[in-house]
């Protein structure tokens, strides 16, 4: 890690209006929850067809026995937000991030402290009935099913309970896309860390925060689609990274 590329960043920070931190998986991996998409990851174990939207609607009971298996493999330890979610929310705490945006669904900025989290793929931490909206913690949800009951459903109306996640098959929430959209626009300086930026919607954003006249980093191990284009490109542990970013502002 480059510390004079820390401190740069830290000076645009500092002197930004409007940031915004932007997180995709190897924010995650840190605090032990597995990738899906990289070699030997999530996909390698689980066939992606079980967790389509088509399979939820026509056949929920087996979606819900295979999901049971698929958040065990994901959360089957207590985890916990690492230095990385730890610096970010510190960063919106202190006024120097507006927004922070994350491919992620596990909840750990919100558990860190970050308030301002827009989740692009919703949330494993909660479920939601198909029928009447009603929404449940995710636990509850998973105990009835552990029980048998499966699937799960709403107490309210008896209707069928979901993972409050975007399944494959499902668009991205036009709300939380559309705030995301708005804050890469209004950024001045975009960070996106710990994401190869190769899924889309969410990987437009540093091109439309760039495009819009921001100061746009990456921090992340690996070059991404976007490192050619970008102000700051580190090849950084984001554990390590974000605390630097914090220690030098």
């Amino acid at each position: 890690m480059d510390d004079s590329t820390i401190v740069d960043l830290a000076g645009e920070l500092s002197s930004a209006t409007h940031g915004v931190v932007f997180t995709g998986a190897g924010v995650s991996t840190a605090s032990g929850i597995p990738d899906f998409r990289s070699d030997g990851g999530v996909w390698d174990r689980f066939d992606q067809r079980d967790f389509h939207y088509d399979r939820f609607l026509s056949e929920p009971g087996a979606f819900w026995a295979d999901r049971i298996d698929l958040q065990a493999e994901l959360f089957g330890d207590d985890v916990e937000p690492n230095t990385a979610h730890e610096a970010i929310a510190e960063l919106e705490s202190s006024g120097l991030v507006e927004a922070v945006i994350t491919q992620n669904v596990d909840g750990l900025h919100g558990v860190a402290g970050a308030e301002d989290v827009i989740e692009l793929h919703g949330t494993a931490a909660r479920v939601r009935c198909q029928d009447c909206d009603q929404r449940y913690p995710a636990d509850r949800a998973f105990d009835w099913a552990r029980s048998g009951e499966l699937p799960p459903r709403c107490r309210e109306c008896d209707g069928v309970l979901k993972p409050d996640t975007v399944l494959f098959g499902e668009q991205l929430p036009v709300g939380a896309l559309g705030s995301a959209r708005r804050h890469a626009r209004d950024a001045d300086v975009f960070v996106a860390a710990g994401s190869s930026l190769t899924v889309e919607p969410a990987a437009s954003l540093p091109r439309i925060a760039k495009r819009e006249g921001a100061t746009v980093a990456v921090i992340n191990l690996e070059p991404t689609e976007a490192s050619r284009l970008v102000d700051y490109d580190l090849r950084a542990d984001v554990t390590e990274a974000f605390p630097a970013l914090l220690d030098a502002l």
